[in-house]
C-alpha cells in the first residue's frame, strides 16, 4: 500500500488531512456518500393527509413509526381542532372547549411531519397532485383523506344551512355551535320544552344524541324540574338502548307521569317531516310539536372534500376496501373514519384511530412492496347517561366474507346489572379513556 493510501485509511485520518491529499471537491465527494448515503436512491415517497382530525393525525403519527423515511404531509384547513368528543358535557357546563381543543403542533415536531394549514380546492389523480385554496399544489405518492361529515339539510321541509347557523343548531361539528346550545339549553324557561331530533342511520357517533338527551334531563332536574326533553326519532333502536333507557328510569323518571325523557320512536310517528324556524316547531307523523328549544342532527354523508373529490358513490359514503382503507374508486387514495363505509363499525372517534393505524401499516406495506397483512379493527365507546353514570360498547372486528364484522363474540353492551357502582365505575372509565385517547391522536 502507497504512502498516500496509508494516509487515507489511518483511522486517525482528520478532515484536514483528507484536504491535503484529495483537495476540497474529495471532501465534498465524502460528505455526499457518508453523511447521506442515499443521495443518489430514488427520493422517500411522499404521503399526503387531508384533514388533520382524529383520523388523519393518527395515521400520520403511525405511519412515522412503521416508516422512518416516508415524507408527510398534513393540509388542514384549521390551526386547532376541536373533537367531537365530550363536546356534549361543554352543553352542560362540565368541560370547556379549550378542554377539547388540540392542535397539530406535537405531530409536527416530534413526528417529522410537515403541517400546511390551507383548504384543499381539488386533486389531480393522474398527476397525483393536490390544490389549496392559497395556490400550492402538491405532488404524492399516496393520497389519504379523512374529511369527516357533511348534513343532508334538505331532508326536512323548512331546514337549511342558515337555519342551522342561527337558530335550529346542530352541534354536531364541535365548536361554535357547541356553545349556542348551551345559550339555549340555559334559556329554556319553568316548564320548557326542548326536543332532540336524532338522524337516521348511519351517522357519526350513534350514542351522541341520546348522552346529550340525559344531559338535559339531568340539567333540568338540577336547575328546571318542570321542563322535559322530547326525543323524535326515525328509528326504533338505538345503540345500547338497553342501558341507556335504563338509566333513564333510575335517573329521570322515564316511562311515568313526571318523566324529564319522553322518546318517541320511528315506529311511533318520530321521524322529523319539516321545521319551523320562527314559530320553534316540527312537524312529524305524529303530529306537531312545539318547543322553547330544538335541536335538530341532520342526516349524514360524507364531508364536503369527499363529496368534491369523487370519492362517494350513490349512498353518499365512501366506499372503501376493507382490509386497506383504500378507496374502490380512486387507486392510490385512501378514506378514513365517518366518511368511509365501514360495514358494522361505528362512525366514532375510536373507529377512525382504529382504521388509521390498520391505514399506515397498509401504505407502510404497500410502498415497500410487501404483502398486507390482515386488518383487524377495534371500538370502544364510553358515553354518559348521567355525570356519574357510564355506559359502554365494544367491539373487536375482522374482514369476513368482504366485510367488516364483529370478530366472534367480541361486541357487547354494558350489563344491566343492580350493583350501584357499575355505572359510577363506567363513567370513571369514559372519563380516564377519554384523556388517554387524545394522547394517544395528538401527542
Amino acid at each position: 500500500m502507497s504512502q498516500l493510501e496509508n494516509k487515507v485509511f489511518d483511522s486517525k485520518v482528520t478532515r484536514r488531512d483528507l484536504i491535503k491529499v484529495f483537495g476540497a471537491s474529495a471532501v465534498a465527494a465524502t460528505g455526499l456518500f457518508g453523511a447521506s448515503k442515499n443521495a443518489f436512491a430514488k427520493s422517500a415517497p411522499h404521503v399526503v393527509v387531508l384533514g388533520g382530525g382524529v383520523g388523519g393525525s393518527t395515521f400520520a403519527k403511525y405511519l412515522r413509526f412503521a416508516d422512518p423515511d416516508v415524507k408527510i404531509t398534513i393540509i388542514e384547513q384549521f390551526p386547532e381542532y376541536i373533537t367531537c368528543l365530550r363536546s356534549n358535557d361543554v352543553i352542560v357546563g362540565y368541560h370547556t372547549l379549550d378542554e377539547l381543543t388540540f392542535n397539530l403542533d406535537t405531530i409536527k415536531s416530534k413526528y417529522n411531519v410537515n403541517v400546511v394549514i390551507d383548504k384543499v380546492i381539488g386533486a389531480d389523480f393522474d398527476k397525483r397532485t393536490v390544490q389549496t385554496a392559497k395556490g400550492h399544489t402538491l405532488s404524492y405518492d399516496k393520497l389519504v383523506v379523512s374529511p369527516g361529515i357533511d348534513f343532508k339539510f334538505e331532508d326536512y321541509e323548512g331546514h337549511s344551512k342558515e337555519l342551522a347557523e342561527t337558530k335550529i343548531f346542530h352541534g354536531y361539528k364541535a365548536g361554535p355551535q357547541t356553545l349556542a346550545l348551551r345559550q339555549q339549553l340555559l334559556s329554556v324557561p319553568k316548564g320548557g320544552t326542548a326536543i332532540i331530533a336524532p338522524p337516521q342511520n348511519p351517522f357519526r357517533c350513534p350514542p351522541g344524541p341520546y348522552e346529550r338527551a340525559s344531559f338535559f334531563a339531568e340539567y333540568f332536574q338540577k336547575h328546571n324540574p318542570t321542563a322535559k326533553v322530547i326525543v323524535l326519532d326515525p328509528k326504533d333502536r338505538f345503540t345500547k338502548d338497553g342501558p341507556f333507557k335504563k338509566a333513564w328510569e333510575r335517573l329521570y323518571g322515564y316511562k311515568t307521569d313526571n318523566s324529564l325523557i319522553e322518546w318517541v320512536s320511528g315506529s311511533e310517528g318520530g321521524r322529523v317531516l319539516s321545521v319551523d324556524g320562527d314559530n320553534l316547531s316540527v312537524e312529524t307523523m305524529a303530529g306537531t310539536f312545539k318547543a322553547d328549544m330544538i335541536n335538530i342532527i341532520p342526516n349524514q354523508r360524507a364531508g364536503k372534500l369527499a363529496q368534491k373529490l369523487g370519492l362517494t358513490d350513490a349512498s353518499g359514503w365512501c366506499p372503501i376496501k376493507r382490509e386497506s382503507m383504500e378507496s374502490q374508486i380512486q387507486p392510490g387514495v385512501y378514506v378514513l373514519g365517518d366518511s368511509s363505509i365501514a360495514d358494522a363499525m361505528p362512525k366514532s372517534g375510536y373507529s377512525a384511530n382504529s382504521q388509521a393505524k390498520v391505514c399506515a401499516r397498509a401504505v407502510a406495506d404497500t410502498l415497500r412492496g410487501n404483502e398486507l397483512g390482515k386488518a383487524i379493527y377495534s371500538n370502544v365507546c364510553y358515553s354518559l347517561a348521567g355525570e356519574n353514570y357510564g355506559v359502554s360498547i365494544a367491539a373487536i372486528y375482522e374482514v369476513r366474507d368482504g366485510l367488516i364484522q364483529p370478530k366472534g363474540k367480541s361486541a357487547g353492551v354494558s350489563p344491566i346489572t343492580d350493583k350501584p357502582a357499575q355505572p359510577i365505575l363506567e363513567a370513571v372509565y369514559q372519563k380516564n379513556w377519554q384523556r388517554e385517547f387524545v394522547k394517544d391522536v395528538f401527542s
